[in-house]
């Protein structure tokens, strides 16, 4: 069974992207990072994004890489552990430099908002009150 997730997104700058990243609280593993990539942790040992320059990324690929600002290759959704931890990751990306898609959504059972970061790939953001029935 999978017990881990490795997200590849191409990046235009590398360093920005880390910047920008570490702006909103989240860190990098050393060993699988350089100047071609750089390994955010999501979760600790489960979930990580690979960060990779767009010449590094077109190693792994034959197909032409996809502008995320004016094109959508994934949606991206992370869980939260409540709607003022949302509400304060999103403001740390704006403030960092990325941009909201939408305002937020209140679903009842779920809150939901996100951003766009520095590249254009959208970041959802969860907070689950309960199951709906």
């Amino acid at each position: 069974m999978h017990k881990q997730i490795f997200v590849n997104l191409a990046v235009k700058d590398l360093d920005k992207s880390k910047a920008f990243f570490t702006a909103l609280g989240f860190s990098f593993d050393p060993r699988f990072t350089n100047d071609q990539a750089a390994s955010l942790i999501i979760a600790e040992n489960n979930i990580y994004a690979m960060l990779m320059t767009e010449d590094f990324f077109r190693t792994f690929t034959p197909k032409t890489l996809v502008d995320a600002r004016t094109s959508t290759e994934v949606l991206l959704c992370l869980s939260c552990e409540s709607q003022e931890e949302t509400d304060a990751l999103v403001a740390r990306a704006v403030a960092a430099g990325g941009t909201v898609p939408h305002p937020p959504e209140d679903h009842g059972f779920m809150y939901s908002y996100g951003f766009e970061d520095l590249d254009g790939h959208n970041w959802g953001l969860a907070y689950m009150r309960s199951m709906p029935a």
